[in-house]
Order: C-alpha cells, then structure tokens, then sequence
C-alpha cells in the first residue's frame, strides 16, 4: 500500500475573535434570528479552539472584529492566502492574499478590514472583484490539493471567480459544482486530511462533480447529507496528524484512527448558529504555490 505524507500546510491560521459574532440576517439554512449566540460561551468555545490548535503544534495570528461585521469570526472567508515560491514571483514574504468577493453585501466590509491587516503584515492584496461588480469568489470554496486547486462553485463563488482565482496564482483550477443549500461552501463537504485522503460528502454536488471529485481522491472518508450537517464533521482542519473536529460519528473516528489520525473533539456549537464550525473559522496561512500547489502558468480551469 503506497503510503500518506502528512499536509504541508495547516499548522498556521489566522483567527477572528468572536467579539461582535450574533446573527443579524439569515444568508445560509442555519441562520435563525431566534437563535442568538450566547456572548460568553462563544468567546469560552473559540479560546478552546485556539488552545486546541496551540497544542496540536499549530499557531494563530487575531484579526480584530468589526462591530458592524458579525459574520467576520469565519476567518476562512477573507481570503485566500498563499505563500509566494522562491524566485521571481515573490513579491512579498510574508504572502499573498486573494480577498474574497462576498455573495452576500451583508458580509462584504469584512474584507476591507482584513486587507488592512494582511497589508500591515507585508502580505500583497488582489480582488477579482468588488462591491458586486465582477467575479464572486469566497475562499471557504478552495483548497490545495493534487495537482492544483479544488474549488466549489454554484451557490457562493461563481464559475468566473475559478477563471479569475487561476489567471491571479498562476495555477489549475478543478472547479466542483455545489447544488446543496445547506453545503454552500466546499469546506462543508470536503476536508483534506493527507496527501492520499479527504472526508467527502457527495450530497454537496451535482453527479459530475461528485464522481470527479471521489476520483481525484485515492482513499476518500465518505460521509452521508445527515452526517456532514449535523455533526459539521467535514468542516474540521488537520494539523499534522491531529483532526480538529467539532463532532464525530463512531464510524468516522474509528476510520480516521486507523489510518493513524489522533481525533480531537471541539465544541464550537454556537459557531453552528451562524452556519460554520472549526474550518469556517480559521484560514491557514502556510500553503505554498510550487510546494501544495503547481505552478501552471496563466493558469486553467478543469470542469467534469
């Protein structure tokens, strides 16, 4: 059996405190402006998110919340950030970000304030669109993996926001059409755990992208609609050989522990509320074009 090399990336995030977080406005199935977020108990359960990854080996940079953004606490949202390769296309250290372009106008001031942040650290910026004019692209939808990128589109990003996200890193794009309300992100219905594995739930797309996606999988961790949205368990993240997970069922757990995993349990229950969970709210900072994502110059767009 061909052996799984751990991630590369995964082990630095950056994090919203949850100092503003309460539901304002319903843009997902989870959102009920009856259902409010305890204050203390959020604040109580995203410290424990932190601890959690400090001990697992990872590290976390805050970015202060807007008091008219309740929706910034999903950190993963913001942007989608890259380390620069060596030689020519450095054109910053620290990394570049891809700033979101909301769906939504309700959350779109969120990347101005976060942009300022990433600017003040030595990151380069770039937007494939503003203010509802031009490609919609939230980063929830991407991640590194095999040859490039895997990106959802359908409900949050659009099809030009694939185009527009490869053309800026140079890189292919396989774009995944997402047709389930309540998985409108693909962090909701795909997590990387290695290089050979990733839990994926194929009620989040269309037949196509489903089938596409398994394929491009060596050993996926199916998980059923039920599982995925009641227990949030793909929207966890993976640091080193730690799953951060907000729940998990037996048969889930005991798969990711015989292949090794060590399975940490977090409670981040009233993120739920607001239709997010443990990967909504941490955005890593540590993927690398040219290491977790090749280099394809002017970049291509793979649909099914």
């Amino acid at each position: 059996m061909e052996l799984a090399a751990p991630l590369n990336w995964g082990r630095r995030y950056v994090m919203v405190r949850p100092d503003h977080f309460r539901v304002d406005y319903r843009i997902n199935p989870f959102m009920d402006l009856d259902q409010q977020p305890d204050p203390a108990l959020s604040r109580a359960q995203w410290d424990a998110l932190v601890s959690a990854i400090e001990l697992a080996g990872g590290a976390v940079e805050v970015v202060e919340q807007r008091s008219d953004a309740p929706d910034m606490v999903y950190a993963m949202n913001l942007g989608f950030v890259v380390e620069r390769p060596e030689g020519p296309l450095v054109s910053s250290s620290a990394g570049h970000v891809v700033m979101s372009h909301m769906r939504y106008a309700e959350r779109r001031m969120e990347t101005s304030s976060a942009a300022t942040w990433f600017a003040g650290r030595g990151f380069t910026t770039s937007h494939v669109g503003r203010a509802g004019v031009g490609a919609h692209l939230e980063a929830g939808d991407a991640f590194a993996w095999g040859d490039g990128l895997v990106v959802g589109y359908g409900p949050r990003t659009d099809e030009l926001g694939l185009k527009a996200l490869a053309a800026e890193l140079g890189v292919r794009v396989r774009g995944l059409r997402i047709t389930h309300p309540g998985m409108y992100h693909l962090d909701l219905a795909f997590c990387p755990l290695d290089d050979r594995r990733a839990i994926v739930c194929p009620a989040a797309f269309d037949e196509e992208s489903a089938a596409a996606l398994l394929a491009l999988v060596p050993e996926p961790l199916v998980i059923t609609e039920e599982e995925a949205l009641t227990t949030f368990a793909a929207n966890s993240i993976v640091v080193g050989r730690t799953v951060l997970m907000p729940g998990a069922p037996d048969r889930i757990r005991d798969q990711l522990e015989a292949w090794g995993f060590t399975v940490q349990l977090v409670d981040v229950s009233q993120f739920h509320l607001g239709g997010g969970s443990i990967r909504c709210l941490t955005n890593p900072i540590d993927v690398r074009l040219g290491r977790d994502v090749p280099m394809r110059p002017g970049g291509e767009v793979v649909l099914p």
